[in-house]
């Protein structure tokens, strides 16, 4: 493998991390809680999206952050008709642990990392979207 792949690889753990910790620094998470946070909210979001939008927002994420978007997809289920509280119980339901969390927060969370460090405007195309219930999330 070239110098040039092993570059690639290492940017983009580099850049996770740098999501990570932007994640636990907002949500008072540690390292593991901000990846299920980052997991569940990528993966319950991209399941409400049709899927040419879920491939449209993958393409910017990270390299990384894109596998983990895509872990377990199945693009003829997409999008998920679900409502607001079950969008957050999703959220809920994927991360494992011991004290309460607010998955509210966690994607507000979750999703101001995304608008610092995704390309102006691509999160207002994701936004414009979702259901108007869905809007809060995104401030």
């Amino acid at each position: 493998m070239s110098a040039q792949h092993l570059e690639v690889l290492e940017t983009t753990v580099q850049k996770t991390h740098q999501w990570l910790d932007a994640i636990s620094d907002r949500s008072h998470l540690d390292t593991h809680q901000s990846y299920q946070a980052l997991r569940a909210v990528l993966q319950t979001l991209r399941d409400r999206l049709p899927a040419n939008e879920a491939a449209h927002l993958a393409a910017q994420l990270p390299i990384l952050v894109r596998g983990i978007f895509y872990e377990g997809w199945r693009p003829s289920d997409s999008p998920d008709s679900t409502d607001y509280r079950l969008f957050l119980q999703k959220i809920t339901d994927k991360i494992v642990t011991p004290r309460s969390i607010d998955p509210e927060a966690i994607a507000k969370h979750v999703f101001g990392v995304m608008q610092d460090f995704l390309a102006e405007g691509e999160l207002e195309k994701i936004r414009k979207i979702l259901p108007k219930e869905f809007q809060e999330l995104f401030k």
